[in-house]
This record gives C-alpha cells, structure tokens and sequence, in this order.
C-alpha cells in the first residue's frame, strides 16, 4: 500500500508518499501550477497511477476558527473533482489506473509554519524554503493521517 499527501497551493502544489509499511511519508516533490491547483491534475494522476496509490490524503485549509473559508471550499472542490476523474479514468479502458484510491481531507491549519519550523530545524536557509516548503507541508498532512489510530 501506498498514500499519497497533497498540499494544494497557487503557484505549486507539494506531494508526499508514504512507505508501502504507511509509517512514514516522504517528499514526492513539487507540481508548479501557474493560475491554478486545478491544471494539477494530470500530473496528479500520473503520480497516482505511477505509484498505485491507495489513499490520496488532500490537506483541508480550514481558518484557524475551524470554518471553512474560500480556500478550504476551493480544495473541497478539487478533491470532488478528483474523485470524479479517479472514477472516470477506472472507467477508461485507456486508462492505466484500474481501481479508485480513496480520497480523504484532512484538517491542515499550520502545516506551512509547521513546514518552515522543520526545514529551519534542518539547516536549510529560508531562501531556499519556497522550493520545498509544499512538499514538506504535504509530508506533515500525510504524517498526520498516517500516525491516525
């Protein structure tokens, strides 16, 4: 079994994958997206497909409040649109994804500081954080899904 983590972003979108035991994640790198996460798909389902992913874990932006504002209503809608095209490609007989991964949200408030605190604790220098800073926030979203009892 493999996951996969997703950390929707405007300019990229950072992936994670997890060890075929699901105990740790690791970077998958980064999907640079010039308007929008949604051209991500393709490659997204390239990744899945690759990998036979069986789980995509998709972070939620919810507001520090715990609602959901504009962003995390966005990424409610990528992951809809994601599960459609999963179903949709299982139905293609051209297609080379022939099951459908689950597809879960989780709550990501504090991922990015989170991600920036352990590149920091890294040593990596902060110029050097934007390169890496959304995969590692899709590290810590599949993490948190795979430490979930």
């Amino acid at each position: 079994m493999v996951w996969l983590g997703v950390d929707l972003g405007n300019a990229r979108v950072g992936l994670a994958l997890s060890d075929p035991e699901l105990t740790l994640a690791h970077p998958a790198g980064n999907i640079t997206v010039r308007r929008d996460y949604f051209e991500a798909f393709d490659d997204v389902l390239n990744v899945i497909e690759d990998n036979r992913v069986d789980r995509v874990v998709i972070g939620l932006p919810l507001d520090m409040d715990g609602t959901e504002g504009r962003s995390a209503k966005k990424a409610r809608r990528w992951s809809t649109n994601l599960v459609t095209r999963l179903e949709h490609e299982r139905n293609d007989p051209q297609s080379g994804i022939t099951w459908t991964p689950d597809v879960m949200l989780i709550d990501e408030r504090l991922t990015t500081v989170d991600a920036h605190r352990r590149l920091f604790d890294a040593q990596i220098d902060s110029r050097h954080h934007r390169a890496v800073v959304d995969q590692q926030s899709a590290v810590t979203i599949l993490q948190m899904a795979l430490d979930r009892p």
